[in-house]
């Protein structure tokens, strides 16, 4: 109690980011015209021809904060209790997670992942959310959710149809894209076999059901005719 990771000393900056923070406003004068992203390829450029003499500026600078924030570090340990010491670790754990999944799933947006198959409610609720207008979005979407628990079952079937389409629509382009991530050399973004069969579309599961059981009775038949 009393204690936040808000309080744990700031790791210092690299040299690299010294130099960033340290030219922008010039280089951002120098080049008002062009996006945050060229302005920082520009940076980066600019930090790779610097010569080593200079470079070395920015490496002592953070040396020297280094070791204060060891300094720093040792005299916030000191203070914790046990407690306090298992909370603030889980703590960091937690945000660490979280920034572990964001870089994940911005990888896989870079990389052309396609977007899950959407459930009829979903539909339902992208087709009709923009007509009520002049409330909240979460009145919107409990008013929508209402909306569609009342819905009788034939009303219900085009967006579920729809849904099915897009199970379909889904799979196929999975296959297409974990195929180009095994060529990659990526196979840890492929789904497992279970995973695969647990996401099958309905139809797909149904006919493969049919197949198997089809399947089954041409051997009972087949068996007993040799009998």
């Amino acid at each position: 109690r009393g204690i936040s990771s808000n309080q744990r000393p700031k790791r210092p900056l690299t040299a690299y980011l010294r130099f960033v923070i340290d030219n922008r406003p010039a280089f951002r004068e120098k080049n008002p015209e062009v996006s945050n992203l060229e302005l920082i390829k520009k940076l980066a450029g600019a930090w790779k021809e610097l010569p080593a003499s200079q470079k070395q500026v920015y490496e002592e600078a953070r040396k020297t904060d280094w070791k204060r924030y060891g300094e720093q570090m040792a005299a916030y340990k000191a203070q914790l209790t046990p407690a306090q010491a298992a909370a603030l670790k889980e703590e960091r754990r937690k945000q660490l997670a979280k920034r572990r999944s964001i870089r994940a799933k911005r990888e896989l947006n870079l990389l052309g992942k396609p977007k899950r198959a959407r459930s009829g409610f979903n539909i339902f609720l992208s087709e009709n959310f923009q007509e009520s207008e002049g409330i909240s979005p979460v009145a919107k979407l409990k008013k929508l959710f209402d909306t569609w628990q009342k819905l009788s079952t034939s009303q219900k079937q085009p967006y579920l149809q729809l849904a099915e389409d897009d199970k379909v629509r889904y799979e196929n382009e999975m296959k297409s894209w974990e195929a180009k991530m095994i060529e990659l050399g990526r196979e840890d973004l492929v789904r497992s076999k279970k995973q695969r069969l647990k996401k099958k579309p309905a139809g797909t599961a149904k006919q493969a059901e049919t197949a198997k059981v089809s399947s089954g009775g041409n051997k009972a038949k087949l068996k007993k005719s040799e009998e």
